[in-house]
């Protein structure tokens, strides 16, 4: 049976900002020093509209920013000005995670990943808050307190996992205390936001604690993935997915979007899951899993950072397989991924959404108009183990002309997707330089004519969607 949808553009448009667009993640500060990243996260931010990046560890040992022994401390924010100074040159801005805990200030030795990042909460809390107003107040030296006012500072990362602290809430509501009243004795203008938690937890007895306490809170950050609370230990991520549904961050969302009250919300993670190997990130369902994921949390938040933009990514090791199941929307040789397909069109659409009706079990459509064209952004998705199959889709386009022009950008596994053509290479683990060419050439998003059929003052158009597919459908203003 065809999926029908249809629009009319005699009904009335609703805006549809580019939140996705204001923060993007990466993984740790130190890799901000690399060449490589800062040359992919310029191509991110010019071909996809990122405007800020989020890591962890700008206080761990290893940036510097802090260390010493016994009562003698040594502060260097050489490195961090490093980062921040390059960010600013490509147009780009922080949003400042305040993490990991100097280990001269730590209460123990816990620590997480590869590069023993101390998650401890401080021994003296006075000389955490000492250390924030030292490094703030370093900054607004630097780059103005007009800049700083256009960041983002959020205290810490995941503080109700295990993983990351304590995990008890008492331990972070104190941390972030100290925190929050650093930064806001140096401006209160500056924007200071929590509880940064994984799971979308923590936001009622977080906006209580601040409201109870008197602290300033300029806005809500927490994070979400469709594994989040599915999986048993061991269970692999398609056998998580099988237990999630449709949607299940949209619901989220709305939920926390109530929570939040009128306070902003950033999500400062996201990704298709929580797994850092999963080859799911390297294929088309995560191209199809990003478009509907973001279109349906239009109007729910206003900032949605998708974690991460790159596979120069490190917090247990750092493979060299070029399709490896990272995070990042970019491999190690900066070879686009399905994913970054996904925002690229999701840049290019308009700023206006305008209502769609029909309904389909796995396909969704949206209709977006811009100033040069209009697009019908469609995609064919299932979570794993759920039906999903090819559907012929019918749209119709009421209140148009019979001179507008139609093209087409598909991204599935026989477009925008060069796994497939390593994975016939016989997936080598060192790429050659031609090699590395040939696959960013299959990269890229190809437009293919539309034929147009017209009567009754409307216009129609038939394609055909594989599963775990995206096509984008260009209509000329």
């Amino acid at each position: 049976m065809t999926a029908t949808f249809s629009s009319d553009l005699s009904e009335r448009v609703t805006d549809f900002p580019h939140f996705w667009e204001h923060t993007v993640g990466s993984g740790h500060a130190t890799l901000a020093l690399r060449a490589d990243w800062q040359a992919q996260l310029k191509q991110v931010h010019d071909e996809l509209g990122m405007q800020h990046v989020r890591f962890h560890g700008i206080l761990s040992d290893d940036m510097g920013t802090l260390v010493g022994e016994g009562d003698t401390f040594f502060y260097s924010f050489f490195n961090a000005d490093q980062i921040f100074d390059f960010l600013l040159s490509i147009g780009m801005k922080p949003f400042v995670e305040l993490s990991f805990m100097p280990s001269i200030l730590s209460s123990g030795d816990q620590t997480i990943f590869h590069y023993r990042a101390n998650v401890t909460r401080p021994k003296d809390y006075s000389r955490w808050a000492a250390l924030i107003r030292k490094l703030v107040s370093h900054w607004v030296e630097r780059y103005g307190l007009g800049e700083l006012r256009q960041w983002f500072f959020e205290v810490w990362n995941e503080p109700n996992l295990t993983a990351f602290g304590s995990g008890r809430q008492s331990d972070y509501f104190e941390l972030y205390r100290y925190t929050s009243e650093a930064i806001k004795g140096i401006d209160k203008m500056m924007k200071v936001g929590g509880p940064a938690t994984a799971a979308n937890a923590w936001i009622d007895d977080f906006r209580n604690f601040c409201k109870t306490n008197n602290l300033p809170v300029d806005f809500i950050s927490t994070h979400h993935y469709p594994t989040d609370a599915f999986g048993k230990p061991g269970d692999d991520t398609v056998t998580q997915l099988a237990d999630s549904t449709r949607s299940i961050l949209r619901a989220q969302a709305r939920d926390v979007r109530k929570k939040a009250g009128d306070l902003p919300i950033y999500y400062t993670e996201w990704c298709t899951s929580s797994n850092p190997r999963d080859p799911m990130h390297d294929d088309p369902y995560a191209a199809a899993f990003i478009v509907k994921t973001v279109l349906e949390a239009s109007g729910l938040v206003q900032g949605y950072s998708y974690w991460t933009f790159s596979d120069i990514f490190e917090e247990n090791y750092f493979p060299s397989v070029p399709f490896q199941g990272g995070f990042g929307l970019l491999t190690i040789h900066g070879i686009a991924k399905p994913a970054y397909r996904a925002f690229q069109l999701l840049h290019e659409l308009g700023t206006q959404m305008l209502p769609v009706k029909g309904a389909h079990e796995t396909v969704d459509a949206w209709f977006v108009c811009g100033d040069q064209r209009s697009t019908l952004v469609l995609t064919n998705f299932a979570l794993p183990r759920h039906p999903i199959k090819t559907e012929q889709v019918s749209f119709a386009l009421k209140s148009t002309t019979s001179t507008t022009k139609a093209s087409i950008q598909r991204i599935d596994l026989a477009h925008a997707n060069a796994k497939f053509r390593w994975e016939q290479m016989g997936m080598p683990e060192y790429l050659s330089a031609a090699a590395v060419d040939e696959l960013k050439g299959l990269s890229r998003l190809q437009s293919e004519t539309v034929p147009i059929e017209y009567g009754d003052g409307a216009l129609r158009v038939v394609v055909s969607m594989s599963p775990q597919s995206v096509a984008a459908i260009h209509f000329s203003n």
